[in-house]
């Protein structure tokens, strides 16, 4: 059974070495609101890799914000602990070594997941699909090479848009999260590295354990790296893994 304490605002410094600033990323990604044909709308922040050329095809990956970035100001997904990996994924060294597309969508209120299970795919994770539909529509979007990020409340949104989509992504980063057991088959066609603290205070580790070893047996991929010690704010190390990005972009369906 999926076991949850009340997930906090957890604010850590915006200044790390190697890492921007909330406000620079500001800068480096586009504000954007998504509205649908029934007048449902999302705010979003994009990055379009430099020298963007319609003729190739570009990765994209969807970053899903932990609590801290609920909002509809179109910002906070961009700051606190949601900044580290979206400021790995848009670095130039990285880009230019693997030039792809990012967007951050902003929940805003009710987050990635039913509030009393944290599971079931909400109403807003159903638009952030829309929105990545309209991405692929829009710019030239290699559709085998799909990946999604996310962090405490963006790590259930992880796997919920996973088990959900089964075979939109070929891979997911899911941080200090959890998932539905029952629906471990699903993950099988996505390549997964999870993520969590040994210590964490606020989403027990037994989640991210129970899901690894239920997608295990039913015979999915999926890596596991549990860092010992390490409480909820895991970000800061996760986005310094040395081969985080080579891992990422060799996943394809």
């Amino acid at each position: 059974m999926l076991k949850l304490k009340f997930l906090p605002i957890i604010i850590l410094p915006f200044l790390l070495t190697g890492f921007a600033s909330g406000q620079e990323l500001e800068k480096v990604l586009t504000a954007k609101t998504f509205t649908n044909a029934r007048g449902e709308s999302l705010p979003y922040r994009l990055f379009m890799p430099a020298n963007y050329d319609r003729r190739k095809k570009y990765p994209l990956i969807v970053f899903l914000h932990g609590s801290g970035g609920l909002g509809n100001d179109n910002l906070k997904q961009l700051q606190l602990g949601n900044l580290y990996l979206i400021d790995r994924f848009t670095q130039s060294e990285s880009q230019s070594r693997y030039p792809a597309f990012v967007v951050a969508p902003q929940s805003t209120g009710e987050g990635w997941v039913a509030a009393n299970d944290r599971i079931t795919p909400s109403r807003q994770l159903r638009l952030a699909v829309e929105i990545i539909d309209d991405l692929r529509r829009t710019y030239s979007i290699d559709s085998g090479r799909l990946y999604v990020a996310g962090q405490s409340l963006g790590g259930f949104g992880t796997f919920a848009i996973i088990s959900a989509y089964p075979r939109m992504f070929a891979a997911g980063i899911p941080l200090c999260g959890g998932g539905d057991e029952s629906k471990a088959a699903q993950y099988k066609g996505t390549a997964l590295w999870v993520f969590h603290g040994e210590k964490d205070e606020s989403v027990p580790v037994a989640n991210s354990r129970q899901m690894v070893a239920a997608i295990k047996k039913a015979g999915g991929h999926v890596k596991y790296t549990e860092y010992p010690g390490e409480g909820h704010s895991i970000w800061t190390i996760v986005a310094k893994e040395p081969d985080l990005l080579q891992w990422l972009f060799s996943q394809h369906r």
